[in-house]
């Protein structure tokens, strides 16, 4: 969508007892760095090491260890910053973020409170066709991950896996600018998406490598405009804070909650504290987790151990001209060059893998028919086998080659669906499979025609119910297909039935 000419959703209403409510939420995504090191140590960031291995001195807080700031971690956050057309500040610093918590054994975060790397940007988040939100993105910074604290191994004891501590995080933060549940979850795909094609983040949820707190809040239609005209928070509700959010499913489950959760508290007569939730999946509510914490609570002060950090223009324009290809732009070249349908496209530019496997099949090929046969033969089986596209049996060389014989005439879709088969289970080459195993598509209108008047000549009762009803003239082009073993032209079957029947 990169003439940006969409029509805005409609904000999700919900229905209370007394008053119609409007949902406003705003997100902060917090997206591990896609690096083999920690940000401001050498330690790896392998997942799924034995705890308390991937640990450096300085993850640790051992006394008189520096941090050294891990220049592609900033690489990686200038990259995203660009790829969500933000501003890269050329200027920015790190500050401390004091607080006591027993996974984080420096007694702070090292962040970027007044001074991010990256400013405003944007996401378009589609919600159908021709339909999708703006949703501005205020700031991206620069922190580290905390370690994690395990409660499940002894009944009286808790332990600490420091694996994860100072691990590079960016923090995306949106403006309040997302509508409704499902706008929530379509805002965190399209961000995945998009890190995921830039290779900045590798958007692995169930790994905790992309989590997301979202805040929510709920007001009278007419407020939410009064605010976006005046930028004046004091037209919306009290948010509160949803923490650690790491499935799509759940984060709708919790925005709605939490909204309910507000109105009935309004429309008793109550207010909203401003707080911190977690969201409890089994039993589907929100839950108390502490007050919300304004800046000074955490005594921000700047990190005396890290001088400002200062980038160059020429520095981010070296990385911008290293941009790939992004999935709005490939969505409209799909649709532009390959003449597929918006739905289509948005399929096969969802994962990366997948629309490069499907430019392999397409190209120098029909782009529709290549279309139809990555989405509905491939990912169908795919999905069927629980497999990703990187583990396909079947080549994008293969499926282009099954595509060719296909649109040569050579063979016809059924026998398409069958070569497809042999070539998932057994591989092979499928112009050599074809001509090895005798599956080319019949085209001789004399041997056609002669399995035509045979069918007919065999069924006259059957031809007298087809003159009465043209509808059952689709029997015998079946019968004709069945009796050439599926190879005749089904074209040519059609013209010969209605033919030789008079319909």
């Amino acid at each position: 969508m990169l003439d940006l000419t969409f029509a805005t959703p409609k904000p999700k209403v919900i229905q209370g007892a007394k008053h119609d409510w409007e949902l406003v939420i705003g997100m902060e995504i917090h997206a591990q760095v896609a690096s083999n090191a920690k940000l401001f140590s050498g330690a790896s960031t392998t997942f799924g090491a034995e705890p308390n291995t991937n640990v450096s001195f300085v993850d640790c807080a051992m006394p008189g260890m520096l941090p050294v700031l891990n220049e592609f971690c900033v690489e990686q956050a200038v990259r995203t910053g660009l790829g969500l057309k933000a501003q890269i500040n050329l200027t920015s610093a790190f500050d401390r973020k004091n607080y006591f918590y027993p996974d984080l054994p420096q007694g702070y975060q090292i962040s970027q409170l007044y001074h991010p790397i990256v400013g405003e940007g944007e996401v378009i988040v589609e919600m159908g066709s021709g339909i999708a939100r703006r949703v501005r993105i205020e700031r991206i910074h620069l922190e580290q991950d905390a370690g994690k604290s395990i409660h499940d191994i002894d009944p009286n004891l808790s332990f600490v896996d420091y694996n994860r501590t100072g691990v590079a995080l960016m923090e995306i933060v949106s403006r309040p600018d997302i509508r409704g549940p499902e706008e929530a979850a379509a805002y965190v795909g399209k961000l995945r998406q998009i890190l995921r094609y830039l290779g900045t983040c590798d958007g692995n949820m169930q790994n905790g490598n992309l989590r997301a707190d979202v805040n929510v809040s709920v007001c009278r239609p007419g407020q939410y405009e009064k605010y976006q005209e005046t930028q004046d928070f004091s037209h919306l509700g009290t948010r509160c804070e949803i923490k650690n959010m790491n499935s799509m499913r759940f984060i709708q489950q919790a925005i709605e909650y939490e909204a309910r959760r507000q109105i009935a508290i309004l429309e008793d007569g109550g207010s909203i504290v401003q707080e911190t939730r977690l969201y409890d999946p089994d039993k589907g509510e929100t839950r108390s987790m502490r007050s919300k914490e304004e800046a000074h609570d955490y005594r921000y002060f700047p990190d005396p151990d890290l001088l400002p950090l200062e980038i160059e223009q020429a520095w981010v324009d070296g990385i911008a001209a290293t941009m790939p290809e992004l999935p709005d732009a490939k969505k409209a070249r799909f649709m532009a060059d390959f003449g597929l349908t918006d739905y289509d496209a948005s399929v096969l530019t969802a994962e990366l893998d997948a629309a490069r496997y499907f430019e392999a099949v397409a190209q120098g090929r029909d782009g529709k028919l290549a279309a139809n046969w990555v989405i509905n033969e491939l990912f169908g089986r795919l999905k069927k086998e629980g497999q990703e596209i990187a583990d396909s049996p079947v080549s994008a060389a293969q499926l282009g080659g099954i595509v060719e014989l296909i649109s040569a005439g050579t063979i016809s879709g059924k026998i398409a669906k069958d070569l497809f088969e042999i070539v998932w289970t057994e591989g092979g080459d499928p112009a050599a499979i074809v001509e090895a195993r005798g599956m080319k598509q019949v085209t001789d209108t004399g041997a056609i025609e002669a399995a035509v008047d045979a069918i007919i000549a065999e069924n006259p009762a059957q031809v007298e119910k087809a003159k009465q009803n043209p509808k059952l003239a689709g029997w015998f082009v079946g019968q004709v297909m069945k009796a050439t073993g599926g190879k005749a032209a089904p074209a040519a079957v059609n013209d010969l039935v209605m033919k030789k029947l008079g319909l």
